[in-house]
């Protein structure tokens, strides 16, 4: 499973542990992902995903999975994630 988050495209960064005498190691910035259950209105089920906890908190402030997912950029999302925003599209147009 990789570390990347599927909403935002979050990944790992690297950088320096940099110590007292001002020696450098290079370590790597893991992103806060977790595994959420989020609720589409549209589709009126439960979706899982693995996001960052900064995307968690844009799609509540954004108004939901559905708000979320029209706005964001198709080059950003997971292959699963493309996949519901596409039904999600769908099931909006069918109604």
């Amino acid at each position: 499973m990789s570390r990347r988050c599927e909403l935002t495209g979050k990944g790992p960064m690297v950088g320096n542990n940099v110590s007292h005498a001002n020696n450098k190691t290079k370590r790597r910035f893991l992103p806060n992902l977790n595994d959420t259950t989020l609720h589409s209105e549209t589709l009126g089920r439960a979706v899982k995903l693995r996001i960052s906890a900064h995307a968690l908190r844009s799609v509540d402030h954004r108004g939901g999975l559905d708000a979320f997912l029209a706005k964001a950029k198709d080059t950003d999302l997971s292959a699963h994630a493309l996949k519901i925003k596409k039904e999600i599209a769908k099931a909006a147009a069918a109604s």
